[in-house]
């Protein structure tokens, strides 16, 4: 289980909050999108690492999307912030449903 990858000299961590910027082929014509959301998990050895991002949409909806870390498609991943106290999970799968917690 990976809790850290490295992506153009910078290391980003399960917990991160990120933008990726993502090329999206259209037609003949190519536009980056960006997602931007927290890294969930890290999963996969050396070359075959992906990273689950997950973001809250519009209405409640929550949006997740697996990207592969060494993608043609991936134009850059800026990490926006750290979170405030160490994370000592490898996988954040309790925040997909905040209201079964039991806190």
């Amino acid at each position: 289980m990976a809790i850290k990858f490295t992506h153009q000299d910078t290391e980003f961590h399960v917990g991160d909050t990120v933008k990726v910027n993502y090329k999206i082929k259209e037609k003949d014509k190519e536009r980056l999108q960006a997602f931007d959301g927290i890294i969930m998990s890290i999963s996969g050895t050396t070359e075959n690492k992906n990273f689950l991002v997950a973001k809250n949409a519009s209405d409640g909806v929550r949006v997740e999307r697996i990207f592969p870390i060494n993608s043609p498609w991936i134009a850059s991943i800026k990490k926006m912030r750290s979170p405030k106290r160490l994370l000592r999970r490898a996988k954040l799968y309790f925040l997909r449903n905040p209201h079964t917690r039991g806190i």
